[in-house]
């Protein structure tokens, strides 16, 4: 489903943004374990991953807001959100990355892109605290000159503003950066940004198919994104 991608633009990719959590790790192990023992402290019955998967992708606050009002209302949601937020953040600090899992061809993939020289951000709505130190566990943090977090900007995604920051950074204009994500969130953000956006099917998308989210194309893998850009590359003018 490349049609766009190679039409769209003529001009050579120079940088890469890619997303974390469904895009280059199934993390949702992780946020199981963490939000069921947040949840025991409040004597609240487990919940299962798949519940958990269409919650992830917008954010801490929205995600344990979401865990919350299983259970509460609004109010009780607002009550319980900072104690609740608390033990979250420190049980997921205590197992991050031990039950989580990189997708296949995501080394090959990152590896193809730095041999063809492309500038690598990663951009996620993960707090940075958890962020950079899971990069570090899967030994994906070396493949990245700049990693920003959820909070590390005044807005995240979809706003544009974390991706339009990279640009800035590389002293590349949109055009020539191409977001690689799992949802709605990155495709939207690149779209505002003016950046290319490549979307890859097995990741979470808030419980949403992800053919129904408007990219430059679906890849299986980011090996496979690798090798649309390279195709792209070899004919831009």
């Amino acid at each position: 489903m490349f049609t766009n991608f190679n039409n769209a633009r003529q001009g050579a990719i120079r940088g890469v943004i890619v997303d974390l959590d469904g895009t280059m790790l199934d993390t949702v192990p992780d946020f199981h374990v963490a939000i069921n023992r947040m949840r025991a402290e409040f004597e609240l019955a487990a919940i299962g991953q798949e519940r958990i998967q269409n919650m992830v992708g917008k954010g801490s606050e929205n995600l344990i807001r979401s865990v919350l009002a299983v259970d509460f209302d609004q109010a009780g949601v607002e009550r319980h959100f900072v104690q609740a937020m608390e033990a979250y953040q420190r049980h997921y600090l205590a197992i991050n990355g031990d039950h989580s899992a990189l997708y296949d061809g995501v080394i090959e993939g990152l590896e193809a892109m730095r041999a063809m020289g492309l500038r690598m951000a990663c951009v996620t709505n993960k707090p940075i605290a958890f962020a950079a130190p899971l990069l570090a566990k899967k030994c994906l943090a070396p493949y990245f000159e700049v990693v920003y977090g959820g909070e590390c900007l005044p807005r995240k995604k979809p706003h544009p503003m974390p991706l339009l920051q990279v640009c800035a950074d590389f002293a590349l204009e949109p055009a020539e950066v191409v977001a690689i994500g799992d949802s709605s969130n990155d495709a939207e953000a690149a779209r505002a940004a003016g950046c290319f956006v490549l979307t890859v099917p097995y990741g979470y998308n808030h419980g949403q198919a992800i053919q129904e989210t408007d990219s430059d194309g679906i890849v299986s893998s980011l090996l496979e994104a690798a090798t649309l850009i390279s195709t792209h590359n070899r004919t831009a003018n």
